[in-house]
């Protein structure tokens, strides 16, 4: 991670790229703007996690299952654009979906 902020700082300030090819020039930036995207990404899904438990624990079921919608909603993007594995998405959404579901009963 510190290796890739180095490379965006580098890039961002002009320097020489150590690249041969103008191709790699151009992938190492598209590396560093992806890097950028999905982490920012990955930030907003754990800000989001962290809204849904701590509404869990209020205990309101209504605007639980509202935050969770957002959560699903996001969750599952970051698995279609490969920030986040499927299987982990799946798995965490069941989890917090079973914590709403015992709050109703």
């Amino acid at each position: 991670m510190l290796l890739m902020c180095l490379v965006i700082e580098f890039i961002m300030k002009g320097e020489n790229i150590l690249a041969n090819h103008t191709s790699a020039e151009k992938r190492i930036r598209r590396n560093a703007k992806r890097y950028e995207i999905n982490h920012s990404r990955i930030a907003r899904i754990r800000t989001y996690v962290k809204n849904v438990k701590k509404v869990i624990a209020t205990g309101d079921h209504a605007s639980a299952m509202e935050v969770f919608k957002v959560v699903q909603k996001e969750m599952h993007r970051g698995a279609s654009k490969g920030v986040m594995h499927r299987n982990k998405v799946a798995r965490s959404l069941s989890r917090l979906n079973s914590k709403i579901k015992a709050m109703s009963t």
